[in-house]
């Protein structure tokens, strides 16, 4: 069978993890720990260590969480300065986490079931819709920094065996977005890995949606180039799979070597991370005609350096900066589609899944720390030198 039919074949069957063994009720005590925060700064954070136990309804799960997956936007929850609808008073924190079931009010995740959650509860299908950032785990919604947790059952994906449960807990916000930010713009019959010509994808940086979608890119047999911001971590990305790479701090027109490992002809999609305009100028100039930019995190721009418009009139003096009106110039010239990527829903979640089954793809762990220093964890993040993901080791499975 031809490896594009076989491919297609394998991403359309359900994903089905292992069956684990029933966890046993009885050992469900009737309090547990948590970590809540008031939006008001890390040093803020509280620990509480008698917070009853819930009960799920029907159709929900109760999951004792393993693992807790860390993100720039747990961070920046816990000291206000995320921009998205404000959770009033305390909150757990916190979106990814890999667990088992161990109370059921659903026949479709018996006790037993080891499971990750979706970040967007509510999103299980389709493209990303406003209503759904209502059901957004860490906020506005409590968070997974926490011993035990009710989901309802859809929101939750089954965990493959072979993942460890900090693995697990680093796929629900920056691996599934890494994913949706290849797959956006290809057809739904045609799979990662089944391209005639292996497209090439530049990455930038080595934040953790780089990082992961380096590794997807690469199980697929894409080429890549990977910007990153020294040598020691320009060093790992190339074990870890990059066809090409520079140093962004000594390149800062990295379009220039971008092209130049393209023979000219660009990226066909780009990993855009850098929140700044600048940035996004040079993806524009780095890539292939008719290719993609994949706004991930923060669009590019709004940190500052992006104007309204020229200023001095369109034959007048430019700034360096982008300007507002330079954007569609600017992807008329490349025939290029830029888009902001949001994560994914649980149909993307589950595609990904089985991609990762069939390549064996194992998340990159830079550091585990125990539950009771969840601060020290969120402080690591914040300081921007992991290469990787910070994980949260809750407790024991």
């Amino acid at each position: 069978m031809p490896l594009a039919s076989y491919l297609s074949s394998f991403l359309s069957r359900p994903f089905a993890s292992p069956e684990s063994k029933p966890d046993d009720d009885a050992a469900v005590p009737s309090t547990m720990r948590q970590w809540t925060t008031a939006l008001n700064g890390l040093d803020e954070l509280r620990e509480d260590d008698d917070v009853v136990v819930p009960a799920p309804r029907d159709g929900e799960v109760l999951v004792r969480i393993h693992a807790v997956g860390l993100n720039l936007r747990d961070v920046e929850v816990c000291t206000g300065r995320y921009n998205s609808t404000q959770h009033p008073g305390r909150i757990v924190p916190c979106s990814d986490m890999c667990g088992t079931v161990v109370r059921s009010r659903s026949p479709v995740l018996p006790p037993g079931t080891r499971v990750a959650s979706i970040v967007l509860q509510s999103h299980l299908q389709g493209p990303l819709r406003q209503d759904h950032l209502a059901s957004g785990l860490g906020v506005p919604l409590p968070g997974v920094l926490a011993e035990y947790r009710v989901f309802p059952a859809s929101g939750l994906v089954r965990v493959p065996g072979y993942l460890t449960d900090e693995q697990a807990a680093c796929l629900p916000s920056s691996a599934v977005t890494a994913w949706s930010a290849l797959t956006w713009m290809r057809p739904s019959n045609q799979p990662l890995g089944t391209d005639d010509t292996p497209p090439y994808v530049f990455l930038q940086g080595t934040n953790d949606v780089s990082l992961a979608g380096l590794q997807i890119a690469h199980a697929a047999g894409h080429k890549t180039i990977i910007a990153a911001p020294s040598d020691a971590h320009l060093g790992r990305a190339t074990r870890l799979g990059a066809d090409h790479g520079f140093n962004s701090n000594t390149h800062w027109d990295w379009h220039k070597p971008v092209m130049d490992a393209t023979a000219g002809r660009g990226a066909d999609v780009i990993l855009e991370s850098v929140p700044h305009a600048r940035a996004l100028r040079k993806s524009f100039q780095s890539v292939a005609f008719g290719g993609a930019i994949s706004c991930v995190g923060y669009l590019s721009g709004i940190t500052g350096g992006f104007e309204p418009g020229r200023g001095a009139g369109r034959n007048g003096p430019r700034s360096p900066e982008l300007h507002a009106d330079d954007v569609n110039e600017l992807a008329l010239r490349r025939c290029a589609t830029l888009g902001a990527v949001v994560g994914g829903g649980r149909d993307r979640f589950e595609d990904m899944l089985r991609f990762y089954c069939h390549r064996q793809i194992r998340p990159l762990v830079d550091t585990v720390f125990a539950f009771r220093q969840a601060r020290d964890a969120l402080r690591y993040l914040e300081d921007g030198t992991a290469f990787g993901k910070v994980v949260v080791r809750v407790g024991p499975p």
